[in-house]
């Protein structure tokens, strides 16, 4: 799946598919005994509704042929006793299928959920969250459909047509012949309509993507479509998108229109000729007419099925298509994975990090160069790499900030610290050990990180803070927030730290948030910390102020690394690291830099400039 592009919405799989389904069986094995029961249930209930028709048959040619009521008060009662065993086994079969239904997507959702958790950044990269998020929702609610109601259906009807058709040649095989006339054109008219169906399905599948992806698309995006004034041109979109999904879905609906009727045709041409062919039976004395009564039942309740497999065709085809595109998700390997044999950090942890030759590229198909000088120069591919041959030291304790242009490769190099990649040569070592014999765990305990554009969750400014972790204590979780100069705005929102935060901190503002990550950062204690891309770069002078004092406050005594944009930030950093083209090209303090007169120096006079014109 590495590096794929493909519309997996429109996957329509297979009708049925042995080999996604013997997989879908690993989630069903563990309930196999609720599933037995639910099966002889099934089966009861198929069995009991041959009963009627024949009962029916009995008391025409037996009590009602001698005119004697009293005899028809046996049938009768034995006629209800049938109809409530139906009725009960069909209630426990459903009741015992959709339970366990909602158990199995229930395991199906958390081994997604699971596995996604254990993706590194670059499986994000390739797949849109909207995608994933279908996998999760959409595409588990088909599979829930289809154990719960479609299976079942299809094999309940398969085994109501196998006993009607049985119980007919047992009765009376001369009318079961005539009854079975009509089933060759059934089968045709089956077979065509399932034809019919996969592509139509396919066409409202693939138009009801473009749809979702639109309306994704343009709800995120409102605030351009508004300031430019482009809802006309957006609503004309969407509805010459409707539209098409409107004619894709008038394809299903004709097929409906034509193969009903059909069905339902062929349903009373059967009885016709029962009754045309059956009654001469009756007046040749091969048959009653009790049964012949019978036969008209029985036949109905033989169409009543192949009606319905036909109908749950679609449920069918749609769960195949949709355990397609959970099995693609699951059977995709993790990028950066955990050691068998994993070392362990020596404690305490000192926060040394040393980068040794480090080659790092987003292409997989980069790590099968040899990543030499001469091979970076000369050879068109070497574009490719996002850091040549990086060399540093970073003894423990010591805040470092990292400066370069925009693709030097410097929020790269903290993505590579918290080992959301792995790099294609060299070595990132923590404390002298190398970071991939580490757990991904053991690194990211250790690490702690500020993004520019902070997460929040919903819930409380205190479970924001400590993330749920409840070894960090309230008074921790308060004297971070102090720390972190957010303590006085959390104290002055409704509740303090049991205020409620939105969906992606909505109702906090972006120095807000920011100030709850750095409170974050120091509840958690790391040895190390990475400040990425200039997290103080959107908010106002006095909130700003504010988060330069938080920040020196969180680099002091451990090792920082910084990505700086505005470089009046970082000049009480101990060191400064200057990217250019993926390669190191200046290392010192703000004031050896600037003396060098190299990178840094014309970095650093072009903000100036800037900001003396925008004065």
């Amino acid at each position: 799946m590495a590096g794929a592009n493909f519309e997996d919405d429109e996957i329509l799989g297979k009708a049925y598919d042995g080999r996604l389904m013997r997989r879908l069986l690993v989630f069903v094995r563990p309930y196999w005994r609720q599933l037995a029961v639910a099966m002889l249930l099934l089966f009861a209930a198929a069995a009991a509704e041959l009963a009627p028709p024949y009962l029916v048959s009995q008391a025409i040619d037996g009590p009602i042929a001698a005119r004697n009521p009293a005899g028809v008060v046996p049938i009768f009662g034995l006629y209800i006793l049938a109809l409530i065993t139906a009725f009960a086994c069909r209630y426990g079969q459903t009741y015992i299928m959709q339970s366990t239904g909602q158990q199995v997507m229930v395991d199906i959702r958390m081994r997604i959920f699971s596995h996604i958790q254990r993706m590194s950044l670059a499986f994000f990269d390739r797949n849109p969250v909207g995608r994933l998020l279908t996998r999760l929702t959409n595409d588990v609610d088909a599979l829930n459909e289809f154990l719960a109601q479609g299976m079942v259906a299809l094999l309940g009807d398969s085994a109501r047509l196998i006993f009607v058709v049985i119980t007919m040649l047992v009765l009376n095989w001369r009318l079961a012949l005539i009854s079975f006339l009509m089933l060759p054109l059934m089968v045709v008219a089956t077979v065509f309509f399932q034809r019919y169906m996969r592509a139509s399905f396919r066409a409202v599948r693939q138009r009801l993507a473009r749809i979702n992806a639109y309306l994704n698309e343009q709800i995120t995006g409102m605030l351009v479509t508004q300031l430019f004034n482009r809802e006309g041109r957006s609503r004309a979109r969407f509805d010459e998108l409707s539209d098409d999904y409107r004619g894709a879905q008038f394809g299903v609906l004709m097929a409906f229109a034509l193969f009903f009727p059909t069905v339902s045709f062929l349903s009373v041409a059967a009885t016709v000729l029962l009754l045309n062919l059956g009654g001469r039976l009756v007046l040749g004395g091969l048959a009653t007419i009790g049964m012949l009564v019978a036969f008209i039942q029985y036949a109905d309740q033989m169409f009543g099925p192949i009606r319905q497999i036909a109908e749950n065709y679609n449920t069918l085809q749609s769960a195949m298509a949709s355990s397609e595109r959970i099995f693609r998700i699951l059977d995709t390997q993790a990028d950066v994975t955990d050691p068998a044999e994993p070392q362990a950090l020596p404690q305490p942890v000192r926060g040394e990090i040393e980068l040794n030759n480090v080659w790092f590229s987003y292409d997989p198909a980069a790590s099968d160069e040899s990543p030499t000088a001469e091979t970076a120069e000369t050879r068109p591919s070497a574009d490719n790499w996002v850091l040549r041959g990086i060399s540093l030291k970073i003894p423990a304790g010591q805040s470092v900030a990292v400066v370069g242009a925009t693709g030097a490769g410097k929020t790269s190099l903290i993505s590579l610290l918290a080992r959301f990649y792995d790099i294609q040569r060299g070595a990132i070592t923590l404390d002298g050990i190398d970071i991939r014999a580490l757990r991904q765990a053991d690194v990211r305990r250790h690490i702690a990180a500020v993004p520019q554009d902070p997460v929040c969750f919903s819930g409380t400014i205190m479970s924001n803070i400590r993330l749920h972790n409840q070894q960090i204590s309230d008074a921790q979780v308060r004297r971070a927030a102090e720390i972190a100069n957010a303590a006085p705005f959390i104290e002055r929102l409704p509740g303090g730290y049991n205020y409620i935060v939105r969906e992606r901190g909505s109702n906090l503002s972006v120095g807000q948030r920011q100030l709850l990550a750095f409170a974050r950062a120091i509840a958690f204690n790391p040895e190390v910390l990475l400040i990425l891309d200039e997290a103080t770069s959107s908010v106002d002078t006095e909130t700003e102020m504010l988060m330069q004092a938080a920040l020196g406050r969180l680099l002091h005594g451990r090792t920082s690394i910084v990505i700086a944009h505005r470089l009046s930030t970082i000049r009480d950093v101990d060191r400064i690291i200057v990217l250019h083209k993926g390669r190191v090209v200046e290392d010192g303090s703000h004031e050896e830099l600037l003396t060098q007169r190299g990178y840094y120096y014309r970095l650093y006079q072009l903000q100036f400039a800037e900001q003396m014109s925008a004065a």
